[in-house]
């Protein structure tokens, strides 16, 4: 229990040294990492049910070598490609955000600074270590965030690739 005491202060003192737009930052990397937690659930559990049903259903046609059959199998193909695109765009736009945010942290963290040499002069250090601390804080959140996002998702896009030609696969030798 003292450790998550602990543990909250830590992020709360965190979040006091960034700023308020390093909230921000945070909910918007935890959103994206619960998106991207789905996206792999899916990829392990209903993507291999929807192969399974897709195939199924394609092994009852009778007809297999007509235009319309390929058709039909072209359809399944491209809607399960769908399925295992998800919600990849909006995981991409949340990834260019977390650096367009930690700038946004940058400029706001700078505007304190110069509000504290505009009161107080350049010679105090001490008062404008506190702004530049709420100008770079954001834009390190920013790029990690972001770092984390791109190798995620470009994971995700090859799996999602991946996935879709080994069903085209599998449905073409079962002609």
């Amino acid at each position: 229990m003292v450790f998550m005491i602990d543990f909250y202060s830590a992020i709360q003192d965190f979040i006091e040294t960034g700023g308020q737009v390093l909230l921000i930052i945070g909910v918007l990397i935890f959103v994206m990492w619960l998106m991207i937690l789905e996206r792999v659930f899916y990829y392990v559990k209903g993507h291999r049910e929807r192969v399974k049903y897709v195939r199924s259903t394609w092994q009852a046609r009778a007809d297999k070598s007509s235009w319309n059959a390929e058709q039909i199998r072209q359809a399944m193909i491209s809607r399960t490609a769908i399925a295992l695109g998800g919600n990849l765009p909006i995981l991409q736009a949340l990834v260019a955000l977390c650096p367009l945010l930690g700038l946004m942290g940058t400029v706001t963290g700078m505007i304190e600074v110069f509000d504290v040499m505009a009161v107080s002069g350049t010679g105090n250090a001490r008062s404008m270590a506190a702004g530049v601390s709420k100008a770079t804080i954001p834009t390190m959140a920013g790029m990690v965030g972001a770092l984390s996002g791109v190798f995620a998702t470009t994971w995700l896009q090859r799996t999602a690739k991946r996935e879709r030609l080994k069903l085209e696969e599998r449905l073409l030798l079962e002609h």
